[in-house]
């Protein structure tokens, strides 16, 4: 019987971690508003007010001029700027991560 015990302790003791945010994931989050639950919101409204390029227009640039297709886009941050990441496919095969200004749509790098 007091094996069972300890197994379900264990096991709750294990699970804990999983039921909250760590704090160092809070820690994140706090020093980081791009990471925050409001992100897409933030990017909403900085693209309404023109301070952002939306993800689609980030796309639509990228495609212009450029053989093969877009895999996908994501917006993160780099050195305390917002930036999108655009996965592209060019013909061939090869796939390549362009990353984009969000604020004015340069190119930044890619690789």
């Amino acid at each position: 019987m007091n094996r069972i015990r300890i197994l379900l302790l264990a096991g709750l003791i294990a699970a804990a971690p999983m039921a909250a945010p760590s704090a160092h994931a809070l820690e994140i989050q706090a020093r980081d508003p791009l990471m925050g639950s409001l992100r897409q919101e933030r990017a909403r409204e900085e693209s309404r007010e023109g301070r952002r390029l939306s993800a689609s227009e980030v796309a639509r640039s990228v495609s212009r001029g450029r053989e093969g297709r877009m895999l996908g886009i994501n917006e993160r941050n780099m050195g305390g700027r917002p930036v999108y990441v655009v996965r592209w496919e060019y013909p061939g095969g090869r796939v390549a991560d362009i990353t984009v200004d969000a604020r004015t749509g340069a190119v930044i790098g890619e690789r």
